[in-house]
C-alpha cells in the first residue's frame, strides 16, 4: 500500500471496524419491521427458485381440457383459462419479476452512484452539465418513457431490465452526489490530493465507499421500484412475450375474469407484488436507521 493509501484510508478503516459492524447489525435486527420484511423476502427467494424443484408444472404446452379450474386437489390455486397451473405460473413469474428488478435495481444503483459520485467529486463546470442532464431526464415521467421504449422494442429479460435501469438511475445520481459534494471536502481526500492521487482514485477509493450506507439503503428502494416498474409494464401488455410470464402479466390477463369469479387468478400474483415491495421497502427503512447509527459514531 502507497503512503497515500495509508493516510487516506484511516477513516474508512474505522467504518470497518468488527464493533460498528455488529453495532449495525444489531440495530438492524432490533428493527422488527425490518426482519419481517428479510423474512419474507427469504420465503419468496425460496418459493420461486425452489418451489418450482418440489411442484413441477408444465408452462410451456397449454392444457384447455384443465382450463379454469378452481383450487383443489392437483391444483392448489387452481388454473388459468388456457389450463396453466397458478401456483406453478406464480413461481416461474415470481421468478422473472425478481429477476428483472433485482438486475434493473442493482444496475440503476451502480451507474448512479458513479455517475454521482463523478459530478460531485469534480464539481464546476463538469457538475452542472451531468446535473442538468439529469433534470432534463427527471422532469419526464418515467412511466411514460418505459411505455415508449417498450412499446418500441420487443421485450426479453435483458431488454426489460435495460429499459428499467435506463430510467432509474437519476435518482441515486442526485442521491450520491449529493454525498459526493460534502465527502470531497473531507481531510483524507485533501491528502490523498496532496500526494498525487487522481480523480479516479478518490472517486473509487474514498468517494463511493464513504457512502456505501447510503448506496445500500437505495438500492433495496431501487429494487422495490423495478419491480413495480416490470408490474407496470406487464399490466399494459409490454411484458415479456408468452409462455414465459411474470406476476404483472398474470394480474393483467386475470382482470379479464373478475366478473366471473376466478379470483385465483388475481389475488395470488397482486399478493405476491404486494409482500415483495414492502419487503424490500422494509428492509430498506431498516438499513437506513443502522447505517444512520453508523455514521453517527464516525
Amino acid at each position: 500500500m502507497t503512503t497515500t493509501d495509508t493516510v487516506a484510508a484511516q477513516p474508512d478503516a474505522a467504518l470497518a471496524t468488527p464493533g460498528l459492524t455488529r453495532r449495525t447489525l444489531t440495530v438492524f435486527a432490533r428493527n422488527k419491521l425490518a426482519l419481517t420484511g428479510a423474512l419474507v423476502l427469504l420465503a419468496l427467494l425460496a418459493f420461486c427458485f425452489v418451489g418450482p424443484l418440489l411442484h413441477p408444472t408444465d408452462q410451456i404446452h397449454t392444457d384447455l381440457t384443465q382450463a379454469g379450474l378452481a383450487p383443489g386437489a392437483g391444483h392448489p390455486l387452481g388454473t388459468t383459462d388456457l389450463g396453466y397451473d397458478v401456483l406453478g405460473r406464480l413461481m416461474h413469474g415470481g421468478r422473472t419479476s425478481l429477476e428483472v428488478g433485482l438486475a434493473a435495481g442493482l444496475l440503476a444503483t451502480l451507474f448512479g452512484t458513479v455517475y454521482g459520485a463523478v459530478a460531485g467529486y469534480f464539481g464546476g463546470w463538469a457538475d452542472a452539465a451531468m446535473m442538468r442532464i439529469t433534470d432534463a431526464a427527471l422532469a419526464i415521467p418515467a412511466l411514460f418513457l418505459l411505455v415508449v421504449v417498450a412499446a418500441i422494442i420487443t421485450p426479453s429479460k435483458a431488454v426489460l431490465i435495460l429499459i428499467i435501469a435506463s430510467v432509474a438511475w437519476l435518482s441515486p445520481a442526485r442521491l450520491i452526489r449529493g454525498e459526493a459534494l460534502a465527502l470531497r471536502s473531507r481531510d483524507y481526500v485533501h491528502a490523498m490530493r496532496l500526494m498525487g492521487g487522481g480523480g479516479a482514485r478518490a472517486v473509487f477509493r474514498h468517494i463511493v465507499p464513504n457512502a456505501i450506507g447510503t448506496v445500500i439503503v437505495n438500492a433495496t428502494f431501487q429494487i422495490a421500484d423495478a419491480i413495480l416498474y416490470v408490474a407496470y409494464l406487464s399490466f399494459l401488455g409490454l411484458s415479456i412475450p408468452p409462455p414465459a410470464a411474470d406476476w404483472g402479466s398474470m394480474l393483467s390477463s386475470g382482470i379479464t375474469y373478475t366478473q366471473v369469479g376466478y379470483w385465483w387468478l388475481i389475488f395470488p400474483p397482486g399478493l405476491a407484488i404486494v409482500l415483495v415491495v414492502a419487503a424490500f421497502n422494509f428492509i430498506g427503512d431498516g438499513l437506513r436507521d443502522a447505517f444512520d447509527v453508523r455514521l453517527a459514531k464516525r
